[in-house]
């Protein structure tokens, strides 16, 4: 982490590393775990000083199982990265959104923020950066197609942005997030709208009931269920959507039926 960073006095140590394993596990290189760190250094716009931060974020929890190396370096794969790229993430976008529109009110900036944030953009970016090439995944993620489920990508850019944080500073990941997100930042002339929003205002233009949202199902295993929601707005036809958070889903059906409702 940078000694200039002022959150650095905050953290003791590295907070993700577990003290009952042994710091040698940690001592890796790129060959072992199977990580370009040049490719990884381009899409990202950060070049790894920690190897093991790299591994660590590119891990996913269902390799542990058959590669007995990183169950010993990395007990919980990726997913305490993910935790703090998540904060990051956050924190970074709020900096930067204020920066790129600095007259814009809270309400705005918060739906920008929402946009920015969620598992689809996330995905896209993923995607976008050949991301899933890099993943570290179990049998079972691998049996499922070529194709890295999408919200193993979302998870797995939050990891990035965690183990950049944890390798040179909070200034270093928002600089990242400012890269990879200025496509979206530039393109966006006005604030959007939250799906749900424009649902709910669309139900009560035309004097109906208020959307309601169902779970309608779960997919996938139970440390990363996937959320099957249906949205009904009387006298339609639901609109249905799936994501790793029940929130996420519901956005998704909303879309879903705005854009058949849209269409009639």
């Amino acid at each position: 982490m940078a000694a200039s960073d002022p959150i650095q006095p905050f953290l003791h140590g590295d907070p993700l590393k577990p003290d009952d394993v042994d710091s040698s596990t940690f001592d890796v290189d790129s060959s072992t775990f199977d990580v370009d760190l040049a490719a990884l250094a381009d899409a990202v716009g950060h070049a790894f000083t920690r190897v093991e931060l790299a591994a660590e974020a590119l891990t996913h929890r269902g390799a542990l199982d058959r590669r007995p190396e990183l169950k010993a370096a990395f007990p919980h794969g990726n997913e305490r990265l993910e935790f703090l790229g998540d904060r990051v993430l956050s924190l970074a976008m709020a900096d930067v959104l204020l920066r790129h529109f600095p007259h814009e009110r809270e309400g705005e900036l918060a739906r920008r923020h929402a946009a920015m944030v969620r598992a689809g953009t996330l995905v896209e970016i993923a995607e976008t950066l050949g991301l899933g090439a890099h993943i570290r995944l179990g049998d079972s993620e691998r049996a499922q197609g070529s194709a890295v489920k999408p919200t193993i990508l979302a998870d797995t850019l939050e990891a990035l942005l965690g183990a950049v944080f944890l390798d040179a500073g909070f200034a270093a990941a928002a600089a990242c997030v400012e890269r990879l997100w200025r496509d979206r930042l530039d393109s966006r002339a006005t604030a959007p709208r939250d799906a749900k929003t424009a649902l709910q205002e669309w139900a009560q233009a035309r004097r109906l009931p208020l959307p309601d949202y169902r779970e309608v199902g779960r997919e996938g295993p139970a440390h990363a269920p996937v959320f099957v929601v249906d949205v009904a707005v009387k006298g339609h036809e639901p609109g249905q959507g799936r994501a790793g958070s029940k929130r996420e889903a519901e956005r998704l059906a909303a879309t879903d039926l705005l854009e058949r409702l849209n269409r009639l």
